[in-house]
């Protein structure tokens, strides 16, 4: 029961409709002002507007351009190699928007993600809710270098494929970097062959994703092998009215001992607790100071109309009349009973109530599967407190036990639905994703879908973390196989700002920042520089990766005027040339407008679609 999530004080709650309220005010006032430097004729000739937006244009750089293009031969092999690249992203970018608008046309339900809410669309820190403001320097410093090597990758390109270079720039929003640009002579790029075009359309993102190679190659490496996780529990959230919240321990905070007893990490910390007799605990905090927690026991997560009745922020003080403080009070208090009456406070302070429930794994089953047909209505919550014998208490218990079944394998399965008891003998069917029988349930976590907690904190999985990004975190991430390759680790980086909300980790990670860098510590001969100055580094290092292959990607969008757009018209010119038609500018103009339109609508449908087909 220990391991659900509390209700949390969450940073996402501080970046809402108040402060994009404010960010779209200032931005209104900015370009109020633009506007008038504009049309007053204050700004010099080197600089243009569009919109809100400033636009830098140079031409100083072509000399340097001209000599880097020199190996001509080099540049067009390492584009041409590129080009395959793009292609290959572009085709899994058309699929995945249009099966992400299948699926969010399919799952209405689903209106409520955090991740499908148009403002985290932006990568603004503060606004969009998985980047933290303390994330800024990074993300500022990625994009940077995102836009210099893309756009720096066009210009080398142009003059490679002997094509003139108007000018180049950048593009700000106040002091932000929102693109760079290069602009290419008109009448030679229309001279230059359509490889040539194709390999300079397909330098920005070929430039892209060696830079994201790059920074996780080094961030994997050498950065993360010099960090280690720090002594003690780490705090990443505390419930609110929970023993904790009233003791003053805060996010962010290290749990190093208990009583006087050293806790070494996430793991140790449920063991001195349990081990701790009393109400009344002394907890360390990050070594320097202790406080008193007096521990009782809190509701920190429970599923809406579930079997318990129970709600977040109730506290449980008995268990049939037995009185309760811990978590493993409360066990033991259970015992073998199956069903059970609890005494309890609501969260609103009223007169403590009695609830009777079954004490067990809440799941719901799943159609066409072993336990359909044999249960109540699949939309019912059925309670497994018996499985082949063996007693029951939470999800976590049944799942080790289907863990060491196999397909074909006869079971009893014994639980309640509502007051009813019931008792099945099942034959397990096969699992889509392991070598284990199938029950075909889906779960809720805790105790009959209710997660309680004494002290009122959930933990931040320091070490998990660290063992995603290639380091000795000793944590047990629970993603597969994945971990183990280079690529993989990229792909699960890339995740790892949006992880909480996925469902893969309890907390999102936006790099060594915000206050959760008291988990770590910096190791070995890096140690030296200092812990600031190697944090800085693996920010930085993580966000160039990230801005890299998000920029690498969405510019291989094979839709105008991105990249993969030029790119699809190139191809598909190569293509309609080659065919034995007379060829014409409406065929190519068809097929890049359907693609183009089809890439829009989906893309709106994947952030829209949910909620107009709930509207």
């Amino acid at each position: 029961m220990d391991h659900g999530p509390p209700a949390v004080v969450s940073p996402p709650e501080l970046f809402g409709s108040e402060l994009v309220t404010w960010v779209l005010i200032g931005l209104l006032c900015y370009w109020v002002v633009v506007v008038g430097l504009r049309n007053g004729g204050y700004l010099p000739d080197y600089i243009g507007t569009q919109g809100p937006i400033l636009t830098f244009h140079t031409k100083r750089g072509r000399d340097l351009l001209d000599r880097l293009a020199r190996p001509k031969r080099f540049w067009r092999a390492w584009s041409n190699f590129g080009v395959g690249i793009a292609l290959v992203v572009m085709v899994g970018m058309f699929a995945f928007l249009v099966r992400a608008a299948m699926v969010a046309l399919s799952t209405p339900q689903m209106t409520t993600s955090a991740v499908r809410q148009p403002r985290n669309v932006l990568v603004i820190p503060g606004v969009n809710d998985f980047l933290p403001l303390a994330a800024t320097p990074g993300i500022v410093f990625g994009l940077l270098v995102g836009l210099v090597v893309h756009e720096g990758g066009h210009g080398l390109l142009c003059r490679v494929e002997d094509i003139d270079i108007d000018s180049m720039g950048i593009a700000m929003l106040a002091v932000v970097p929102v693109g760079a640009f290069v602009e290419p002579d008109q009448e030679s790029s229309k001279a230059a062959s359509r490889g040539g075009q194709t390999r300079m359309f397909a330098a920005g993102v070929t430039n892209n994703f060696a830079i994201t190679l790059l920074a996780f190659a080094l961030l994997f490496g050498p950065i993360v092998g010099a960090i280690g996780v720090a002594p003690g529990a780490a705090v990443g959230g505390v419930a609110e009215d929970s023993p904790a919240a009233a003791a003053g321990i805060e996010p962010n905070d290290r749990i190093t001992a208990i009583n006087g007893t050293a806790v070494e990490d996430n793991e140790a910390l449920a063991d001195r607790l349990e081990s701790v007799d009393g109400d009344r605990v002394a907890v360390e905090l990050n070594g320097e100071e202790t406080v008193t927690v007096s521990r009782s026991l809190l509701v920190t997560a429970a599923m809406q109309n579930g079997p318990t009745g129970l709600s977040t922020g109730d506290k449980i003080h008995a268990v049939d009349g037995q009185t309760v403080a811990t978590e493993r009070g409360f066990f033991d208090a259970v015992g073998e009973n199956e069903r059970v009456t609890l005494t309890v406070e609501p969260k609103d302070g009223g007169d403590r109530v009695e609830r009777t429930a079954p004490i067990g794994a809440a799941v719901s089953v799943a159609e066409n599967e072993p336990l359909e047909g044999k249960t109540g209505p699949t939309d019912e919550t059925f309670v497994i407190t018996r499985f082949d014998g063996e007693r029951i208490h939470e999800y976590d218990g049944l799942s080790a036990l289907l863990e060491d079944t196999e397909p074909g394998q006869e079971v009893t399965v014994a639980g309640y639905f509502g007051d009813e008891r019931e008792q099945y003998n099942v034959t397990l069917g096969e699992h889509p994703r392991a070598d284990s029988g199938f029950l075909g349930i889906q779960a809720q976590p805790g105790t009959s879908g209710v997660s309680v907690n004494d002290i009122g904190v959930q933990l931040y999985p320091a070490a998990e973390y660290l063992t995603l990004l290639g380091g000795e975190g000793n944590g047990d991430a629970q993603l597969g196989p994945l971990t183990s390759s280079f690529l993989g680790k990229i792909g699960i980086a890339v995740l790892l700002p949006v992880i909480g909300v996925t469902g893969g980790m309890p907390f999102n990670f936006a790099g060594f920042t915000g206050g959760i860098q008291n988990f770590y510590e910096v190791q070995g001969a890096l140690g030296a520089f200092g812990d600031g100055t190697v944090f800085l580094l693996a920010n930085l290092l993580f966000w160039t990766g990230w801005i890299n292959v998000q920029l690498g990607f969405f510019n291989c969008i094979p839709a105008f005027p991105l990249d993969g757009g030029h790119i699809l018209r190139t191809s598909t010119e190569t293509i309609v040339s080659r065919l034995p038609i007379d060829a014409t500018r409406g065929m190519v103009r068809l097929v890049t407008t359907t693609v183009g339109v089809t890439m829009l609508v989906s893309f709106l449908l994947m952030l829209f679609g949910p909620q107009l087909i709930a509207g």
